[in-house]
């Protein structure tokens, strides 16, 4: 069957809070992601203001999703990508690229300047951003107070 992309929209959040659980809670990341704590992360992202996300299906079926909010700074706009998700079953397969190209295509249409994420050091996920000619960025740093 054909893959399509659409936007993401709240009326079908459901199949994305059940592939977040499914992925998230499996290798190689083995977090414990409940319906209900994952609905909630998932809710407020799609109510953040200038919210964009893109949902990736293979017919009726969804494999995949990418999702994150725009914000304004001094030299224009910024999007901050939130959540990449593809199905276990087919990652590797060049799905989580096409996702991330068609964000970027978007966000190029809509004059935005510059994408930032954060994601783990030295796994899997730095990996395929490094690929898709991501760089670390040398002017900023991620600090953490654990309360």
């Amino acid at each position: 069957m054909p893959e399509r992309i659409e936007t993401m929209t709240i009326d079908k959040l459901n199949q994305c809070i059940d592939l977040y659980i499914s992925v998230f809670n499996s290798e190689p990341w083995n977090e414990t992601w409940s319906y209900e704590i994952a609905k909630e992360r998932l809710t407020d992202l799609i109510n953040t203001p200038k919210f964009l996300g893109f949902s990736l299906y293979n017919g009726d079926k969804l494999i995949g999703f990418i999702a994150g909010n725009t914000k304004k700074s001094y030299h224009g706009l910024t999007y901050y990508l939130a959540e990449l998700c593809v199905n276990n079953e087919i990652q590797g397969k060049g799905y989580g690229t096409k996702l991330l190209k068609y964000l970027e295509t978007e966000l190029k249409k809509r004059d935005t300047k510059s994408l930032y994420l954060l994601t783990s050091k030295e796994g899997l996920a730095e990996t395929f951003y490094k690929k898709n000619d991501y760089l670390i960025s040398n002017n900023r740093i991620v600090l953490k107070k654990d309360l």
